[in-house]
């Protein structure tokens, strides 16, 4: 059975820049050894990459959430040095979801990141919707919210939503 991982957002800005956390910085190695557990085992392993442009603020997203981040190119932009990508595929997307999940061949699907209460309950649930009949999962202890109360209500939402949280 192909297994995906997908790495929702492990980038600068999330981790330790504009909108980082203490919570976002202790998950790194616990992602870090996800990764190189699907890696090792020649499983697919995607990375998300949040990416926004100049205008930013003047964007819908922007003018809800008026902090500067993720502009392409910059150094919060990056995915975490800490974090392997060689062999790893990175998806560039512009808001929360990326709703073409639905070109994948997907048979078992595992998402881990940044931020549990934005981008990666959007996915899992994008996901979940457009492939009702695989598991889809998520690693709580390789994810952190804006706060821990949202990071756990978004855990909540997506088992609600039959994503299998442990």
């Amino acid at each position: 059975m192909k297994k995906t991982l997908i790495v929702v957002d492990m980038q600068n800005d999330f981790i330790d820049m504009a909108l980082g956390t203490l919570e976002a910085v202790k998950i790194v190695p616990n992602v870090k050894k996800k990764i190189e557990e699907y890696l090792s085992n020649g499983d697919e392993v995607i990375f998300t990459r949040d990416t926004h442009h100049d205008n930013y603020l003047e964007t819908a997203e922007g003018v809800k959430l008026p902090v500067v981040h993720c502009i392409e190119g910059s150094k919060g932009w990056q995915i975490s040095s800490e974090l392997p990508t060689e062999g790893c595929r990175i998806i560039d997307k512009p808001n929360f979801g990326w709703p073409n999940w639905k070109n994948e061949n997907f048979e078992e699907v595992e998402l881990i990141g940044l931020c549990t209460d934005i981008c990666v309950v959007s996915n899992a649930l994008i996901i979940k919707a457009q492939f009702p009949e695989i598991k889809v999962s998520v690693d709580s202890s390789c994810c952190a919210g804006v706060t821990p109360d949202t990071h756990e209500a978004a855990l909540t939402t997506m088992k609600m939503c039959q994503v299998d949280v442990y």
